[in-house]
């Protein structure tokens, strides 16, 4: 997953979600490693979500390590975004009957 917009000055953050774990900041960067990113996200289908203030934050999280549990919320709905979008559904869901 990753959370990306023009309006960030060229920074992107990438986050990889294995629906058990915390997030992880797998890929961060401003200008042409931004570029980068936000393409091999489009080339293999990732969905990308702007908001600069959420990017700015996570761009101060290391390499490597899971977000804090501060952002739980904020990633969460930038993950159900991603489902929404890519018109999959988590692991485990089950649709509400209707």
């Amino acid at each position: 997953m990753s959370d990306k917009s023009p309006q960030t000055d060229g920074l992107a953050v990438a986050l990889l979600y294995d629906g058990e774990n915390a997030p992880v900041v797998t890929a961060k960067g401003r200008g042409e490693v931004a570029q980068r990113i936000l393409q091999l996200a489009e080339e293999h289908g990732i969905p990308l979500q702007g908001d600069p203030e959420l990017a700015a934050i996570l761009a101060q999280i290391p390499l490597g390590n899971e977000i804090p549990e501060a952002l739980y919320r904020a990633i969460a709905e930038v993950i159900a975004f991603a489902y929404l979008v890519s018109g999959k559904r988590p692991p485990g869901f089950e649709a509400s009957p209707r």
